[in-house]
């Protein structure tokens, strides 16, 4: 939710409205359930369709844990989108176009904090590909639709997985096949907002993030002490990307999951390709 946010100054700055949103995946310490809830798990949502809703501060999940849409409805004063990927790419990717008709948008972004949803799948550091890839595969659905898409990168290697160096070479992977669409940084009124913000949604990986959009330089530990970030001045921008481009070059787990006719279908089919999934380790699951 702080990556959207951060993504989405750039809207601001241009003079355009934004509707934040993100899913309803949170991580083991606030929901202790393998993978996503679905959206009739969620009280307090208002459903848009099968896979989208609007939350509000008081949205909670089983259990009453608040999700981080929760969170940042709560810090923004206005609604936000709460999206269930269960479905799979192409439900998904219908439920956001239909509901970015009904909310005014003309444009879904999909939003990705460190860069693994570039990953080729065979990075060492790669360990949460699935809704990535899911969310990305989602974008033609969207297209088809009538809506447009685009994709971002914010905090390059700051949730951990791919290091700052592999996010950088995937980039310019896209950005040789033409799908670099451009990128941002924040301004200091910009990190200002973010810093705000992140003292009221959890985050680690956008922390880094803004840790390093003010300047800060060298290592630092997230996830219990398991994943070590390296803070680069690179870490505080947003890569903008084109969907289709990405998809048909450096985003290979998205290109694998294709298709897939559900969220599981798609975990099984990056399974079988050796690649580890964020399922797979909430499941207990032995790596592939």
């Amino acid at each position: 939710m702080v990556g959207a946010l951060a993504a989405s100054q750039l809207a601001v700055a241009l003079g355009c409205e934004r509707v934040l949103g993100g899913l309803t995946w949170e991580r083991r310490p606030v929901d202790p359930i393998p993978g996503p809830r679905r959206l009739d798990e969620a009280t307090g949502a208002r459903a848009l369709n099968a896979a989208v809703a609007l939350a509000g501060p008081d949205t909670a999940g089983p259990g009453g844990f608040r999700f981080a849409e929760s969170h940042m409805a709560r810090a923004l004063g206005e609604q936000t989108v709460l999206v269930d990927p269960n479905p799979g790419p192409r439900a998904v990717g219908e439920a956001l176009a239909d509901a970015a008709v009904q909310l005014g948008c003309d444009l879904v972004l999909l939003v990705d904090v460190g860069g693994d949803v570039l990953g080729h799948g065979d990075e060492e550091g790669l360990a949460s590909p699935l809704a990535d890839a899911v969310l990305l595969a989602a974008a033609p659905a969207i297209e088809a639709a009538g809506v447009a898409t685009a994709a971002a990168v914010f905090g390059a290697g700051c949730d951990g997985e791919l290091t700052p160096d592999e996010v950088l070479e995937r980039v310019s992977e896209v950005a040789t096949a033409g799908g670099l669409l451009g990128a941002w940084a924040p301004t200091p009124e910009g990190v200002a907002e973010l810093e705000r913000t992140v003292a009221a949604v959890p985050t680690e990986a956008s922390a880094m993030a803004v840790r390093c959009a003010r300047g800060e330089v060298g290592g630092a530990a997230i996830r219990e002490g398991r994943r070590v970030v390296r803070l680069t001045p690179v870490g505080g921008l947003t890569f903008f990307l084109d969907c289709e481009t990405t998809i048909g070059s450096a985003a290979r787990c998205a290109a694998a999951v294709m298709g897939a006719r559900d969220l599981l279908d798609a975990d099984s089919r990056l399974r079988a390709l050796g690649v580890a999934t964020e399922l797979g380790y909430e499941s207990g699951l032995p790596s592939p």
